[in-house]
């Protein structure tokens, strides 16, 4: 699935957060310009409008220029927007 929402300041650094394991999540982050485009990777099929409602909510919040690759393993929607909080502060430090 792919997704991109209005950015806002592009993070200083790449990030690397989480893993691939069972209820995580791993989000690799890379600054850009414009705009946050995510593509995420899961084995969980059905799920398009709930990913689609969390990261909207999160970038809403968040607004940042970035790409982010999201690895799921069955990850609740608090661990991906935890984990992508992670990934935008570490960028940020």
């Amino acid at each position: 699935m792919s997704f991109e929402f209005p950015g806002g300041p592009a993070p200083a650094r790449r990030a690397h957060v989480g893993v691939v394991g069972s209820g995580d999540l791993e989000v690799l982050m890379t600054p850009a310009a414009g705009a946050a485009r995510v593509r995420v990777r899961t084995s969980v099929d059905g799920f398009d409008e709930v990913w689609r409602v969390v990261l909207g909510r999160f970038f809403a919040r968040h607004p940042v220029a970035a790409v982010f690759e999201l690895n799921d393993a069955g990850a609740t929607p608090g661990v991906v927007a935890l984990r992508l909080r992670q990934a935008v502060e570490e960028g940020r430090s």
